[in-house]
């Protein structure tokens, strides 16, 4: 199965967007998918450091009921030899991801990048994206509308001198299924350390799948913007808004 993951990987990142060594760290993101229940999404994102130059490649592996990362994860990899290059980072990764994403096929369940926003897109509103969740024509379904608010923050001692703010966000659905709501899907409860300097975050993608028993589930793709060596870094994280009811207790 891991073959078949890697076999992937060119063409992901043709469709997708790679980060520059020549300027500020906008990591790659390449989507592996959902467990047969729903229950799983992983996706891995990778480039080259701001500053540093090394290569590096994460892998996510996130409990959708919880809204917490799976247990080991993530994977981490940056390699740092004078050889080292992004395939071999990436290469690396898989192997370690390797038993989660067989144990829970999420391969075979890639789910579909059903609406994409890149930071490159110049015309499109980075806190908004109106979609379908079914990739089909004729359309199936009305549109949905998600919307992402940002809410400022006490300024970090730690980032004084970086950037002038730092921010939390919120995401809300303002339209489900071609009918007007205010769904609150998600609102930060604090700003990790991970995020770093925090300030500003897009709303870049939607991916869906269907989970067993038909039952849509759906992860919106924020990218975190945050102070880097040479400008912005971006980093991934993927916030469920559909989920499937777990019959766990």
């Amino acid at each position: 199965m891991m073959s078949s993951l890697r076999s992937s990987v060119p063409a992901c990142a043709a469709v997708l967007f790679a980060g520059s060594a020549s300027a500020a760290d906008i990591a790659s993101i390449h989507p592996i998918g959902f467990s047969a229940d729903g229950q799983v999404f992983a996706y891995e994102e990778y480039g080259i450091q701001d500053g540093s130059g090394f290569p590096y490649a994460n892998i996510y592996a996130l409990d959708l009921a919880k809204d917490t990362y799976l247990p080991g994860t993530p994977f981490r990899v940056r390699l740092e030899e004078d050889d080292a290059t992004i395939a071999k980072a990436r290469w690396q990764v898989q192997n370690d991801a390797e038993a989660v994403i067989e144990t829970h096929e999420l391969a075979n369940h890639p789910g579909e990048l059903v609406a994409f926003n890149p930071i490159t897109e110049v015309d499109s509103d980075p806190h908004r994206l109106r979609y379908r969740s079914v990739p089909v024509l004729p359309p199936v379904g009305e549109p949905n509308t998600l919307v992402l608010e940002e809410v400022p923050q006490a300024l970090d001692p730690r980032c004084e001198g970086m950037v002038e703010k730092t921010v939390s966000f919120r995401l809300r659905f303002t339209e489900l299924d071609g009918k007007p709501a205010d769904d609150l899907v998600h609102e930060d409860q604090r700003v990790p350390p991970s995020r770093g300097c925090a300030s500003s975050y897009r709303l870049a993608g939607i991916v869906s799948g269907t989970a067993m028993g038909g039952e849509t589930v759906e992860v919106a793709l924020v990218m975190v913007l945050s102070a880097g060596f040479e400008g912005d870094d971006g980093r991934w994280i993927a916030i469920p808004i559909k989920t499937v009811k777990s019959d766990a207790p």
